[in-house]
């Protein structure tokens, strides 16, 4: 069993944990749930001796983690599945920590086959997915058989077959009568494998029950209820019979109505007195992710906001015209080419023609754009697709031999 009692911790002048008291049972799954920067990472490293508290005392078996005779057999832990050395292999690295704590080499075969390692047990862990990572650190958790065990996001990575395994893996292991402490941020998943839940917002406990529990007492019922879609007049008289007798009704998307504050025999009765005839009255309670919404709202540090993009979805003001020549091309007739050109009437002069066609007829170069004549027979021709020069030759006279050169030297 683990078992907190005023547990504070202190970095400076923030307070990460403060006064935090629970208890984790053995023989069952109890999940450990918070917003981001609530602290539950410094407690599990507190409960693992990793962090010295400020104040109060965290024990393992009635023991503080460090004083416990031979730890890694009583407690195992998965904090960080990047904590190994690359490279090693996989069989290497659980060998060197089982050697460390006395445990036999066939026990490190075990739990790779446990995992499902074992066809790669020989393969240098810095080419592991991030899923294949998160097997080696359950594996290096389990392997002295701990009856202890605290899991830091266990099924982060892993595949939809592998979140099924590890979810097995945990019942299975608390139907072992062991402690099982499991932090995780995906409620559905915590739904499905927790039977207890410790909730913490910004260091300070918010809940400490049974799953079911929890979903009760933070979130209401409501019954469901669905009419005849060729009916709206009956539609509007249960509306009318429900919240007459104090019923709270909303509509859903799909036509239903959801009806909170009344219980399910009470809305039948009422839809019966006003003749109304139901196509559906069914009960729905709230999934444990909106009853961890609804009660860890206030305690949430970081909160996205809407993007408002401003400024960057500018529109870019582009002549009228059948085309726009990106960066590197040519604009047809009647379009706009960017880059220290512009468009042709009819096409566009390619190199060794001598320069650039007429431009179409309102359309101008850009400012400051040179509109070089034709070239003497020999001469190089630049590049038709750079930016032109800010001197520009006279119309109609060869450019100058400095120019020439430079142009040259440019296309090349």
């Amino acid at each position: 069993m683990i078992e907190a009692v005023g547990l504070t911790k202190r970095y400076g002048a923030k307070t990460a944990v403060y006064n935090l008291s629970f208890q984790v049972r053995p023989g069952a799954v109890t999940g450990f749930l918070g917003p981001n920067g609530s602290g539950k990472s410094t407690t599990m490293r507190m409960i693992l001796g990793l962090d010295a508290p400020t104040a109060g005392h965290v024990t393992v078996g009635g023991h503080p983690f460090r004083r416990l005779p031979n730890a890694p057999r009583q407690v195992g832990a998965l904090l960080d599945a990047n904590a190994v050395h690359g490279g090693r292999s996989a069989r290497n690295h659980l060998l060197s920590l089982a050697q460390l704590s006395g445990i036999p080499a066939r026990r490190v075969d075990e739990v790779l086959g446990v995992v499902g390692l074992q066809d790669v047990a020989r393969r240098r862990s810095k080419g592991f997915s991030l899923g294949m990572g998160q097997r080696l650190g359950i594996a290096a958790a389990l392997l002295g058989d701990p009856q202890v065990l605290l899991f830091d996001e266990p099924v982060n990575g892993l595949d939809p077959e592998g979140i099924l395994w590890v979810r097995n893996l945990m019942k299975g292991l608390a139907s072992e009568g062991r402690t099982v402490f499991v932090s995780s941020h995906l409620m559905s998943e915590m739904a499905l494998t927790a039977d207890h839940l410790i909730v913490i917002g910004r260091g300070q406990l918010l809940a400490d029950m049974s799953v079911k529990d929890f979903i009760s007492h933070h979130s209401a019922g409501f019954a469901r209820v669905r009419t005849p879609v060729d009916a709206p007049e009956q539609r509007e008289k249960l509306i009318a019979a429900l919240s007459g007798a104090g019923g709270h009704v909303l509509p859903e998307q799909d036509g239903a109505l959801r009806v909170s504050g009344l219980p399910l025999p009470r809305v039948s009765d009422l839809a019966h007195e006003a003749d109304v005839r139901l196509w559906e009255l069914s009960p729905h309670q709230a999934s444990l992710e909106e009853a961890y919404m609804q009660m860890t709202q206030g305690a949430v540090d970081y909160r996205s906001a809407l993007d408002p993009r401003a400024g960057l979805q500018a529109a870019v003001p582009v002549p009228a015209g059948p085309g726009y020549a990106p960066q590197g091309g040519y604009a047809p007739q009647g379009g706009y080419a960017p880059q220290g050109g512009y468009a042709p009437q009819g096409g566009y002069a390619p190199q060794g023609h001598g320069g650039y066609a007429a431009p179409a007829p309102g359309h101008a170069p850009p400012p400051g754009a040179a509109v070089p004549g034709p070239y003497p027979a020999g001469v190089p021709q630049p590049n038709p697709y750079a930016a032109p020069q800010p001197a520009a030759a006279p119309s109609g006279a060869a450019p100058g031999p400095d120019l020439m050169k430079r142009d040259h030297e440019e296309a090349r």
